[in-house]
């Protein structure tokens, strides 16, 4: 899907002041402004490091947002600080405004190619953080999130020569997932999918947790996952999806 890129004298900074486009000194201004450290990481958590970054980026990996659709997702955000981080991420080129092409011509938030480029930096972090044994993988999760997990937990060395076309109902949001060469493709689904080899559906996207990641079946898990498609074929797809072993005080003492 193309977007029309929202052009203008400059856009505004939360409060109504105006930054003038292209302004390298204000992403420049950045650097050091926590740590004073030129330290490529100490720089990471400078732009995305502040509370709700993170969750705000993730939202939007999959696609283009909307204000609204963005807030929906993340009900413990204020509009006030939902407006301030997509100012700052704007600023420092993470994300960009744009307008969906008609008939829908909605204006939308979205991750330029540099802030695409945060969805392994975030694997990697989901993957250190799920050993710990703090991690509760059962807390609420977004949509968005489940799938991005999905893409991060596969365990490729399992997929082999499997290819299949799996569309996932989460929350009444539709996914398409394409695995094949040794990945998960992962894009919102259309109107029309065409023909799919399994079919998933739950009302929250914690439903799909027990399954996918506790390896119990759809009944054990109280049944509110429902699966379409051949049940050998379902269960080795779910089968490719495994959380880290957890560390811990044995293992942190090398015992």
């Amino acid at each position: 899907m193309k977007l029309k890129k929202e052009t203008g004298a400059g856009s505004k900074r939360p409060g109504g002041a105006v930054n003038e486009p292209e302004d390298t000194s204000t992403q420049a201004a950045l650097h050091g402004r926590w740590y004073r450290d030129a330290c490529g990481a100490a720089f990471a958590m400078e732009l995305v490091g502040e509370r709700w970054t993170l969750p705000i980026v993730r939202e939007m990996m999959l696609g283009p947002r909307r204000f609204n659709g963005l807030r929906a997702s993340l009900p413990g955000i204020s509009a006030k600080i939902l407006t301030e981080r997509l100012g700052s991420l704007e600023a420092s080129g993470i994300v960009r405004r744009a307008e969906l092409p008609p008939p829908a011509s909605i204006k939308v938030y979205a991750l330029t190619e540099w802030g695409l480029a945060l969805e392994p930096v975030m694997q990697e972090l989901g993957r250190w953080a799920v050993r710990s044994p703090g991690h509760d993988p059962f807390l609420p999760l977004t949509p968005v999130a489940f799938m991005l997990s999905l893409r991060t937990m596969i365990e490729p060395a399992r997929i082999g020569a499997l290819a299949l076309r799996v569309v996932f109902d989460v929350a009444g949001q539709a996914f398409l997932g394409t695995l094949g060469r040794g990945e998960l493709g992962i894009a919102p689904a259309g109107e029309e999918v065409g023909a799919v080899d399994l079919r998933f559906a739950a009302e929250t996207a914690t439903d799909f947790l027990p399954v996918f990641y506790g390896k119990r079946s759809a009944e054990e898990a109280g049944g509110r996952l429902s699966i379409e498609g051949d049940p050998a074929l379902a269960a080795r797809f779910i089968d490719l999806f495994a959380l880290p072993r957890k560390l811990g005080r044995a293992d942190d003492a090398g015992d």
